[in-house]
């Protein structure tokens, strides 16, 4: 068993190596866990003596394959929650990160198979992260950022990169969703934002900083 503390460590490394093996520095870390950096190291070293991560002072961090064994987890356990508390609590999108965030800790396994066999086994969570299968695979989906759209190509949208509420309640008021059929229909060469018709319904211009948060799939 770990702790919330170590899990939320293990899952932070895998989300800043961008879910490989590449080291992640200590500041980084300590950055995007708002801790001080002396407490970061203290539990790199708690970590490393469970073999759940390498790491050596002053050349960054990575997982073992036991502890991207154990992120890959966590992850799973989070999505599922997302898809439930969406599907079942009714809850919107933008409201079930923090949530999910406290339910990712639960140690039953069994709990965790039977919510995953409720649910009907679902591939994605609400903002398109495909959910590790119980075996810790993740499905990879062919897929391009909306910015990579030419005029006149379609899309329909399958993930969203930021899941940050602001983000997500923004996407809601242009009435862009997962699942949403989307077509290029003018490109503003001044900052290279894009025209966008949402489901032949209406027309909006969106930034590049929002167009690359945005993924699609062939229609």
């Amino acid at each position: 068993m770990h702790s919330t503390a170590e899990e939320n460590y293990i899952k932070a490394i895998y989300k800043l190596s961008g879910g490989g093996t590449d080291a992640v520095s200590t500041t980084g870390l300590s950055e995007a866990l708002a801790t001080k950096p002396a407490s970061v190291s203290d539990m790199l070293r708690k970590l490393s003596t469970k073999d759940l991560v390498h790491y050596v002072k002053y050349h960054g961090v990575q997982l073992t394959p036991e502890g991207q064994e154990v992120a890959l987890k966590i992850i799973r356990k989070h999505r599922l929650w997302e898809v439930f508390l969406v599907q079942k609590l009714h809850f919107t999108w933008d409201e079930v990160h923090d949530v999910a965030e406290q339910m990712e800790h639960v140690k039953s396994e069994l709990l965790i198979q039977r919510l995953d066999e409720f649910l009907g086994h679902p591939r994605i969570d609400p903002h398109g992260d495909p959910i590790p299968s119980e075996d810790g695979k993740l499905r990879e989906v062919e897929q391009r950022p909306l910015s990579a759209l030419q005029i006149d190509q379609k899309g329909i949208v399958s993930r969203v990169k930021d899941a940050q509420p602001a983000f997500l309640q923004y996407l809601n008021r242009v009435g862009i969703q997962i699942g949403t059929h989307l077509q290029v229909t003018d490109k503003i060469a001044y900052d290279n934002s894009l025209e966008i018709s949402i489901d032949k319904t209406k027309s909006v211009i969106l930034s590049l900083e929002v167009l690359e948060k945005i993924f699609v799939i062939n229609p």
